[in-house]
């Protein structure tokens, strides 16, 4: 299981270079399923990884122009300030059990997995539609911005990245075109770099509450970064809004397969 774990741990990075999101998705399952980690432990985990890998991927952006530092500064303040609080405050404090309702008990992993579960079913969907509705990588205004709704998407963002430890891509980069008026491939790159800040300075808060395996952590990050890399390589070569989909399909099944998991098939 750990030889498939450390592969799948290189196809993290690969899906992230092929169609620039949703690898973050897979690394809570990749970690819990295929390394044994504690839910709980998998989303600090998952932080430190993906604010690794998105902060690799922005930096090729960045030189290309693609990152709107302001953007980047006004979304990312209250994500960034959410997702420590929910990791500092929120989550160490969750009881355990949740709740119990006759024979059902609702433990703290079942419902942190659930969530994720639910997460993984809504990314599927925004990754299966592909492009309808998109906006076009040519802005048509002046770029302005809706400031209590990006402050608001921004907490909403940070809140669930801290309880699941994801990185949010599908929710940050419409906000960012309907609220910001980003072209789409600024929003990308944009929201690769507050994906990086509001995932690491998560992953602080949660230093001082886990005992953590630095080993399996870096070399989980490795490779997902090196699979970065090769995902860049490959996007040249295969049509990514079909990949994309493809990818949605697999998500949504991973999601529903955990759902099963967590509350049916116990």
């Amino acid at each position: 299981m750990a030889i498939l774990g450390y592969f799948s741990s290189a196809l993290i990075g690969v899906s992230l270079g092929l169609i620039g999101g949703g690898g973050s998705i897979l690394t809570v399952p990749v970690l819990v399923y295929l390394f044994g980690v504690d839910p709980i432990v998998a989303t600090a985990y998952s932080l430190f990884i993906v604010g690794s890998t998105s902060l690799v991927g922005a930096l090729p952006k960045y030189k290309e122009g693609l990152v709107n530092l302001k953007t980047a500064v006004i979304f990312g303040i209250p994500s960034i300030a959410a997702v420590y609080a929910t990791r500092a405050w929120l989550v160490p404090y969750i009881p355990d059990p949740v709740l119990t309702i006759g024979q059902f008990t609702l433990t703290k992993a079942m419902l942190l997995m659930g969530l994720f579960a639910v997460l993984m079913v809504f990314a599927s969907f925004s990754m299966i539609r592909g492009k309808k509705g998109a906006v076009s990588d040519t802005p048509t205004a002046p770029q302005q911005f809706n400031y209590p709704m990006i402050m608001l998407e921004g907490t909403v963002v940070g809140v669930l990245t801290g309880l699941v430890g994801a990185g949010g891509g599908f929710l940050i980069i419409p906000a960012l075109v309907l609220f910001s008026k980003l072209p789409m491939k600024q929003a990308v790159g944009t929201s690769l770099l507050i994906i990086a800040a509001k995932s690491l300075m998560g992953f602080l808060g949660d230093i001082s509450h886990y005992h953590l395996d630095w080993m399996l952590l870096i070399s989980v990050t490795s490779l997902a970064i090196a699979g970065i890399f090769l995902g860049n390589r490959l996007s040249t070569r295969f049509d990514g809004e079909k990949l994309k989909k493809a990818f949605g399909w697999f998500v949504l099944v991973m999601g529903v397969y955990i759902l099963l998991k967590e509350f049916l098939l116990k």
